[in-house]
């Protein structure tokens, strides 16, 4: 019989020390809870008894510190996940698109995960008539390689949890943007062409410039309270004045820059930078 997973706080101390010095990954940002919840789903799948043992299968196995990496950096995401959140990003793209004219909207999403946040925003701007989409430029960036390779590839299955066809709900003729084969589903090529995928560090690497909206939804919540402010900085700095700013819905902007943001839609955690 396997003796209880998850050791003591030392033990797991040895493992995070561990990521820090061999997983291009910095947990001294997160708050332990978080770190502890990701690192026990991967010991579980590994079938290890304890953090010492996990930490030996580290050691040695390239695949399986890829594997913690992605745990670590991917959360749940889908297309347009929160759809009342969606709802009440129409008037402010459509006033974005009319303010900035031939000059275009510049869109930050970090992290963009799996690139299905980026694509539902690409999406919304060709199902809307009031919105110029070719004039729509996204940066989706993420600290994880294969999720970019996974956003890059545009290509999502409806799963026992997941139903690509219900998320994609939102517009009016969802095979204008995606080809589906029985449970497959792939972003079309025009969807895609909106959309630039990079790597990024959203905390060693700064700022962004000029941004008209940002995107960083239930990252926050992950953060060491250390580190949100810093963070939050980063956002900030990212926007230009009379940008937005799109948080997750149980996130909100810290009290000692909320002088610098008005909130748009509330509920939806929709802000407009000031200044």
């Amino acid at each position: 019989m396997s003796r209880a997973r998850g050791g003591d706080a030392g033990d797991l101390q040895g493992v995070i020390d561990f990521v820090e010095d061999r997983v291009p990954f910095e947990p001294g940002y997160y708050n332990e809870a978080y770190l502890g919840r990701r690192i026990a789903a991967r010991m579980q799948r590994r079938d290890a008894d304890d953090h010492a043992e996990y930490r030996a299968i580290l050691e040695d196995d390239d695949e399986e510190r890829e594997a913690l990496l992605d745990a670590l950096t991917i959360n749940v995401t889908g297309f347009f996940r929160d759809p009342d959140m969606w709802a009440d990003l129409r008037p402010v793209l459509r006033d974005l698109a009319e303010e900035n004219g031939r000059a275009g909207v510049d869109v930050w999403s970090a992290p963009c995960a799996d690139g299905r946040e980026p694509y539902s925003l690409s999406m919304l701007a060709a199902d809307d008539d009031e919105v110029d989409e070719r004039r729509l430029r996204i940066t989706a960036v993420d600290i994880s390689e294969e999720a970019l390779d996974a956003a890059r590839a545009g290509v999502y299955e409806t799963t026992r949890t997941t139903d690509i066809e219900e998320e994609l709900s939102p517009l009016s003729d969802p095979k204008t943007y995606v080809e589906q084969e029985e449970r497959v589903f792939r972003v079309r090529e025009s969807v895609q062409s909106r959309v630039t995928f990079e790597p990024y560090d959203l905390i060693r690497d700064g700022p962004k410039a000029d941004m008209d909206l940002v995107f960083c939804r239930n990252l926050l919540i992950y953060i060491d309270s250390e580190y949100k402010g810093r963070l939050f900085e980063t956002l900030r700095d990212s926007l230009r004045r009379g940008g937005y700013l799109v948080l997750g819905k149980t996130e909100t902007v810290p009290p000692e820059l909320r002088d610098e943001f008005e909130p748009v839609a509330k509920r939806s955690r929709i802000y407009r930078y000031t200044g």
